[in-house]
């Protein structure tokens, strides 16, 4: 069955809620989708914002239900349970079919980005690395996607022995029969590709038993109400678009309006006019999505908003700037935002998603620091006024076991250290996918001297405070000059506000060895053509000279998206510096 599409909003209302779901109960995905279609099968489960405004289509549950079942069983009379599919998709109706239809089967999903139609061959190199790995028995597409792949995939040897499968339209004639596969919690629900990934990607092993442990906290934190409506622009191949977009409305019940990530990259406003006018209650996304807000809607489409409504903001996925919340809620009050709607959280694909998250109603907690002490591993608060002061945010209070670990001596760290972010518990991930190497370093932590089981090593940097979780860094990336520790998003940030060209670009501080020691490169996108380039640079190494007593050794101004950056809008420092040490970067020039 197919959603129905329509030119204007949905007037489909909510179903009633007839008494309280068995969360105790469900141990699969599946388990969830087929009670509600069971129980609830008229109830709207996704709206589909198919332009970002005012197209919409819809599934209800039982939809849902009879189209997972029918892509399962075709998937079924191709391969057996626990083999694994690729799913290339854009966001929108056929891709949640697809997925679910992977799960329904006992497959293992592998979603990957679909490709632009320009840029065809980098989407078959990336995925066909992916595929190297997974080695999937199918793909599942649609018949557009698989045009324009047609001719390139024959010749590549990754898909040799792949089924590749459209999924729209609905195949005529009768349906093959769907077998129930009685998937467990212990079986493979999908690989998670971190977003990373470049010549020896890892697949995370979620199952579905750590999907339905993580669904549970994010139903408490996020507030167990199967009124609220959410709003969704996030990207389905990322872990907090998939999980936390996706499944999470459907296992506490709620409706969800899902919006393509293009819709709101190339009108901001589109995600706050969705909220205001379905009286979204939850939404959110990466820092990065409340300041291109600030910077790109204006006071008189802001006025047109009503934002009182949201009460859950989540904030995750790449580093927090306080900045970010105080300047967000500063100028969305006047449309009704309110600052204890904002959750900073802290999660990773190899915990399933959550790890952390800000109490619902509580204003974040922003804890100004003494930079000095922060380069000796230690968190020292101070006075928001001292010259030595920066500030950060609270991710909220851990919903796993969290230890703050020395990375080397493999010890807890003092109450005030900041060290390696180590966690346990049902919702920890098998480990990487045919990397079992790998996956004994990053999985399998043990703290020396105890008895302790394993942890999975986050390789992020954080400490705790009054019970809350601060996240700092990462481990690998860490700027270390003079035996003193910096954090590169630091660095960054400073470099980003130190002159008006440079508002809301892209910034990348790495170190490089050069004549025996560590050196701070910068590289800087610059929107703008008509910008002064020396008065650019010179306001960039004043900024961090003053700011962080560091000497920049070399600074590279780049083009507007020279930065390379993650699907959720992370910095990739490494592959910055890649292309740094390579001389491939493309500098800017001025008009």
């Amino acid at each position: 069955m197919k959603p129905t599409v329509t030119p204007g909003k949905v007037a489909m209302p909510l179903a009633p809620h007839h008494g309280p779901d068995p969360v105790a109960e469900w141990r699969t995905v599946v388990d969830v989708l087929r009670w509600r279609a069971t129980n609830q099968p008229d109830r709207r489960a996704y709206r589909f914002l198919l332009d970002g405004e005012l197209r919409e289509a819809s599934f209800t549950y039982g939809d849902l239900d009879r189209r997972a079942r029918t892509i399962a069983a075709t998937l079924q009379s191709v391969g057996d349970r626990g083999d694994r599919v690729l799913l290339a998709y854009p966001p929108g109706p056929e891709f949640v079919a697809a997925y679910f239809g992977c799960l329904y089967a006992g497959f293992v999903a592998v979603v990957v980005a679909p490709p632009h139609p320009a840029r065809v061959p980098q989407f078959l190199d990336k995925a066909a690395r992916i595929a190297s790995d997974a080695r999937p028995r199918a793909a599942l597409t649609t018949a557009a996607i698989l045009d324009q792949l047609a001719v390139a995939e024959a010749a590549e040897p990754a898909w040799r022995g792949v089924r590749w499968l459209t999924t729209d339209p609905n195949p005529e004639g009768p349906a093959p029969e769907w077998q129930d596969p009685a998937v467990t919690g212990d079986d493979l629900a999908f690989l998670q590709y971190t977003s990373g990934s470049t010549a020896d990607p890892k697949g995370v092993m979620v199952s579905h038993g750590n999907l339905v442990a993580n669904l549970r906290l994010i139903r408490v934190c996020f507030g167990d109400s199967p009124e609220w409506e959410s709003v969704i622009w996030l990207p389905p191949y990322h872990d907090m678009g998939l999980i936390g977009g996706i499944l999470a409305p459907l296992f506490i019940g709620s409706p969800v309006s899902l919006m393509p990530p293009l819709a709101f990259v190339q009108r901001p406003r589109r995600w706050l006019q969705a909220i205001s006018r379905l009286g979204a209650r939850v939404s959110g996304g990466p820092n990065f999505a409340y300041d291109l807000c600030v910077r790109k809607i204006t006071p008189e489409q802001r006025d047109r908003l009503d934002l009182s409504g949201w009460r859950v903001a989540f904030n995750g996925a790449e580093p927090i700037h306080p900045e970010t919340i105080e300047r967000f809620a500063a100028y969305f009050e006047p449309c009704g935002f309110r600052p204890e709607a904002f959750m900073p959280c802290y999660g990773l694909a190899e915990a399933t998603l959550l790890v952390s998250a800000t109490a619902l109603g509580a204003t974040p907690r922003i804890l100004a620091l003494r930079r000095r002490d922060l380069e000796q591993h230690r968190a020292a608060p101070c006075k928001g006024d001292d010259g030595d002061a920066c500030t950060q945010v609270a991710s909220g209070h851990p919903v796993v076991r969290t230890v703050i670990v020395d990375p080397e001596a493999l010890t807890p760290c003092p109450a005030d250290g900041i060290g390696e972010i180590w966690v346990s518990g049902p919702s920890i991930a098998k480990g990487y996918w045919d990397h079992p190497d790998e996956s004994a370093c990053t999985f399998g932590g043990r703290l020396c001297g105890t008895v302790e089981g394993s942890f999975l090593r986050t390789g992020d940097l954080g400490f705790l405070h009054d019970g809350e979780l601060f996240v700092t860094g990462r481990l690998k990336d860490l700027v270390i000059i003079d035996g003193a520790n910096h954090a590169p998003q630091d660095i960054e940030r400073t470099v980003a506000a130190c002159h008006e060209a440079l508002e809301g670009t892209d910034v990348a501080a790495f170190s490089v060895e050069t004549a025996g020691r560590e050196e701070l490169v910068v590289v800087a996108a610059v929107p703008s053509t008509r910008a002064d380039g020396e008065a650019v640079r010179r306001a960039i190494r004043s900024a961090v000279s003053g700011c962080h007593d560091l000497r920049i050794h070399d600074l590279v101004l780049v083009k507007a998206g020279g930065v390379p950056k993650t699907s959720s809008g992370k910095i990739r420092r490494s592959a910055c510096r890649t292309l740094y040490l390579a001389g491939t970067l493309e500098t800017w020039r001025s008009a």
